[in-house]
């Protein structure tokens, strides 16, 4: 297995991970800026999102912290445990993305304009904190800017797909299906 030391190590992997409540995601990070992620199970499944701006560092070998603001207003924090195939991620749900998921479960990139429409329509306080630990289930080596990694919008059976190599092929290019 892979080891994780610096910042290097950690840039251009793909992520399954399942948190404690049962949410599943899947999260790349492209390169030192920005991140891919989609969402297969929880408040907001179906969501999916490319070349979201994050901060993103080296706490201390082998430990990373990923923070970013979402165009929903939704702030997320996450450190990244690969070695011990754990992370712990903090979520802060805005009250409106709590009250109307269904408007963030679509690819977002697309939706900007919605998103901060919905922003400024609802409310945004008190938010709803999730902070829960997840089990990493899948760890593959993309490399870094590899726009194959999430590039359609999730399926049933994806991680699936992903953890018992049907979805990539040798060179972590999508298979078409």
């Amino acid at each position: 297995m892979k080891q994780f030391k610096e910042l290097e190590d950690f840039i251009g992997t793909h992520f399954i991970y399942t948190y404690d409540n049962g949410w599943e995601y899947e999260w790349y990070a492209k390169n030192d800026h920005t991140v891919d992620y989609r969402i297969h199970g929880g408040m907001v499944k179906g969501r999916w999102v490319k070349d979201q701006e994050v901060d993103m560092v080296k706490l201390t070998d082998g430990v990373f912290k990923i923070t970013w603001t979402e165009p929903t207003g939704t702030d997320v924090a996450l450190d990244f445990m690969p070695n011990e195939k754990k992370l712990h991620g903090t979520i802060f749900f805005p009250k409106w993305v709590e009250e109307h998921p269904e408007i963030t479960v679509t690819f977002q990139n697309e939706h900007i304009a919605e998103m901060e429409a919905a922003r400024e329509t609802y409310d945004t306080y008190p938010k709803l904190v999730v902070p829960e630990f997840a089990a990493i289930t899948y760890m593959g080596d993309a490399g870094i800017d590899n726009e194959d990694v999430i590039s359609e919008e999730p399926y049933d059976g994806m991680p699936s797909d992903i953890r018992e190599g049907r979805y990539f092929d040798e060179n972590y290019r999508k298979i078409n299906k």
